[in-house]
């Protein structure tokens, strides 16, 4: 018979096992989960395509900022681009009385100084084309949802090159059908089409097949994956979950569990995850990226910021270009061994563990782990109820997990 004073503690050890076994999967997650050794920052602008000749002399300003910014390598900051490769010839479409859909693609001579800007760009190395969409609407669906929203028809008939980014929200999500809410699933057929025809014009454009994806509004689901799959893209740029379609609110419904980066999903794509917002017009301010990537990298997670094309193309460009020109200051001076990395860079990385970037030591994977179970809201705050948090904590102050992480701290 076992002494009395052992009862209290088995009974601690059974409440400890059973909460690990129910948390066993985000658990098991968090440690696979790759490890940088050095802080990544990424700044991913979204919504860029087709527009009027200014929208190139904000590139052109972007540039400027980006190549007066490098890394411990020499390498100047990085923006993605996620492009959306058409609008709707508007023109078009009112004269043949909203009937029939009609696109005016980025290849149209108009917008070549645009494509002149992003190419510039890419030589430079400060951007990294990705693919948002061909449209960032379902043309389908947009022009069913003319017929029944006076909105989305007053937004067809209102000048030649309309801002998708004012488009009522539920329609902004390309992959599946919110002319009516709750939202239903586009047929795997139209989705096929539609992906096929959005690659190959990025191919046209550029001159490279897609790799990365974006998608609108983030919501997607497994057969957008396998046709993208199918065309050669390998990785999906995620806010760490799923959505696949709108409800009867017209929010995005989430689907299934959390994402993290590295994982795959059942198309074998690479997810990435955006976690971090830098909007200069809605008056985020450049603390906000080095707060984000302060917490990333204690994680040792890389740090993709999310911004948008409004920010440098509409009233107050100037203050958002002086913004993230402050944010890349800041990051720099905060982590001098930080590296800007293209998306595409991360995902080659996570996939064959390259040293020189993937921590393979055993006392740095544990020091992220152990930070990263601590944001698990629901395990951490039964981890204190159960008392494990203490025995956790004690370990992650014998393995530094407590401090901040610095650039140099993060080097073998």
């Amino acid at each position: 018979m076992l002494p009395w004073i052992l009862y209290p503690l088995l009974a601690w050890t059974l409440c400890v096992l059973l909460l690990v076994w129910s948390f066993r999967k985000v658990i098991t997650a968090a440690w696979r989960e790759p490890v940088l050794k050095f802080p990544v920052l990424v700044i991913e602008s979204d919504d860029w395509g087709p527009g009027p000749a200014l929208h190139a002399q904000a590139l052109e300003r972007l540039r400027q900022v980006l190549l007066r910014h490098r890394d411990s390598r020499g390498r100047p900051a990085l923006m993605t681009l996620g492009v959306i490769l058409a609008l709707p010839d508007t023109a078009a479409i009112r004269a043949a009385r909203m009937e029939r859909y009609h696109r005016l693609p980025l290849t149209d001579a108009r917008f070549e100084p645009i494509r002149r800007a992003m190419a510039q760009g890419i030589a430079d190395g400060v951007f990294a084309v990705q693919l948002h969409g061909l449209e960032h609407y379902s043309p389908a669906v947009l022009m069913n949802a003319a017929h029944t929203d006076p909105a989305v028809a007053q937004w067809l008939a209102t000048g030649t090159l309309p801002e998708t980014e004012t488009l009522p929200s539920h329609l902004q999500s390309r992959w599946t059908d919110a002319s009516r809410l709750p939202s239903v699933p586009l047929r795997d057929v139209d989705i096929a089409r539609a992906v096929a025809e959005e690659t190959a014009l990025f191919k046209d454009i550029f001159g490279i097949p897609p790799v990365v994806a974006v998608p609108p509004a983030f919501v997607w689901g497994e057969t957008v994956e396998r046709a993208w799959a199918a065309h050669g893209v390998r990785v999906v740029v995620t806010p760490g979950r799923r959505y696949e379609g709108r409800g009867a609110d017209g929010r995005p419904d989430r689907a299934g569990r959390d994402l993290r980066n590295g994982e795959r999903g059942s198309a074998g794509m690479l997810y990435l995850v955006r976690d971090a917002y830098f909007e200069p017009a809605l008056d985020h301010k450049a603390e906000r990226v080095t707060a984000a990537l302060a917490h990333n990298t204690e994680l040792g997670r890389p740090t993709l910021v999310e911004t948008h094309r409004f920010n440098f193309v509409r009233a107050g460009a100037a203050e958002a270009l002086a913004e993230l020109g402050r944010a890349l200051d800041s990051a720099l001076a905060a982590y001098p061994s930080i590296r800007f990395l293209a998306p595409v860079e991360l995902a080659e990385a996570m996939t064959r563990r390259a040293p020189d970037l993937i921590e393979a030591g055993f006392k740095a994977r544990l020091r992220a782990w152990l930070a990263r179970l601590r944001i698990l809201p629901r395990f951490w705050k039964l981890a204190r109820v159960t008392g494990l948090a203490l025995p956790l904590r004690l370990a992650g102050r014998l393995v530094g997990a407590t401090a901040r992480l610095h650039g140099r701290e993060l080097c073998p």
